[in-house]
């Protein structure tokens, strides 16, 4: 069977199961009680979102995974996302669990869940270098412009290599968790990103494109009910796991470095956080945007949740068709 008609079955069964699983499993959120305590200190409009149920990310990982799963059967280059997906989508869950089923408000602590990243990378590393063939060179996005075959440079980094991939995996984890926080904009933009890695999947010969398609007919039936006004959130079960599959996938089709155009709204999210805080501690109280991460701040610029999701998903295309076009 052809990529292009797997990856299309890939999608709708994937979205088939989300949807489905949306009207027994967000009942049963409600029922014990994991609903979501918003931040005194965000937006204000924000505030009526409290009671909505939470960990809502099981929805859409259960298409995932069932999909993804089968397809790994014939494409063995999955297995390092699924890994990924569900090492950090794990991290999340005992996160929200804590938070929401046990009521301790503040989770795991931001070392706990640094510790368990860490050790997520590591295992992602180390099944990468051990079961597979893929290297961990790195291609270097427009390099194929100048070079006589028009072909892309993959640069191996030496020892900074690890570190580098370190950095990337964890940087994109951690920006597709501050992504979330509007409704159906981590889902939106990552339905985006997801159709850039089949592309390139499909572009550079690789064959992880089923995986992919099962990303985004998951995260597609979840939109069902995440798009607003919720009716659910998928907390940092979902989040975490996202970023895990964007992060690993990249990596297994070498263009980490590419996630800075594919992926620069969750670093844009990430940034204007570093940039928050480190302003404040400097001026002593002032603040270099409205609210961080960066949503907040068009939102208090007079963006409503809409347009908020609707500009941030059509930028991230447009950085895609160009990341696309460089690789």
């Amino acid at each position: 069977m052809p990529k292009e008609v797997m990856f299309i079955i890939a999608i709708v069964i994937s979205f088939a199961i989300t949807a489905v699983a949306g009207i027994f499993i967000i009942p049963f959120l409600i029922k014990i009680k994991s609903s979501q305590t918003e931040r005194e200190d965000g937006p204000e409009s924000h505030l009526k979102k409290t009671g909505t149920p939470t960990m809502g990310g099981i929805m859409f990982l259960l298409g995932f995974f069932i999909v993804a799963g089968v397809g790994a059967f014939k494409a063995n280059n999955i297995i390092p996302i699924l890994i990924a997906t569900a090492l950090f989508g794990a991290i999340g869950f005992i996160d929200d669990y804590i938070k929401v089923v046990m009521k301790r408000s503040l989770g795991l602590t931001p070392a706990q869940k640094m510790l368990l990243m860490f050790v997520a990378t590591a295992v992602l590393v180390w099944y990468i270098h051990t079961f597979t063939s893929v290297s961990f060179d790195m291609a270097i996005p427009f390099s194929a412009f100048f070079t006589p075959d028009g072909q892309d440079i993959y640069f191996n980094f030496g020892i900074f290599t690890i570190p580098l991939i370190f950095v990337a995996v964890i940087g994109t984890v951690n920006g597709s968790n501050f992504t979330d926080g509007v409704d159906g904009l981590l889902s939106s933009v990552t339905v985006v990103i997801a159709l850039f890695i089949a592309a390139a999947s499909f572009k550079l010969g690789t064959n992880i494109s089923v995986s992919s398609g099962a990303m985004i007919g998951g995260l597609l039936g979840f939109l069902i009910y995440n798009h607003h006004p919720a009716k659910v959130f998928m907390g940092d079960t979902g989040s975490l796991a996202i970023g895990g599959f964007v992060a690993s996938s990249l990596l297994m089709m070498r263009l980490s470095i590419v996630t800075v155009l594919v992926a620069f709204v969750y670093l844009a999210e990430v940034i204007s956080v570093i940039i928050q805080v480190g302003y404040f501690k400097a001026t002593k109280g002032k603040r270099f945007f409205r609210m961080a991460p960066i949503h907040h701040h068009f939102e208090l610029g007079g963006w409503s949740e809409v347009k908020v999701v609707r500009n941030f998903t059509i930028f991230t295309f447009v950085l895609c068709l160009i990341a696309l076009a460089v690789i």
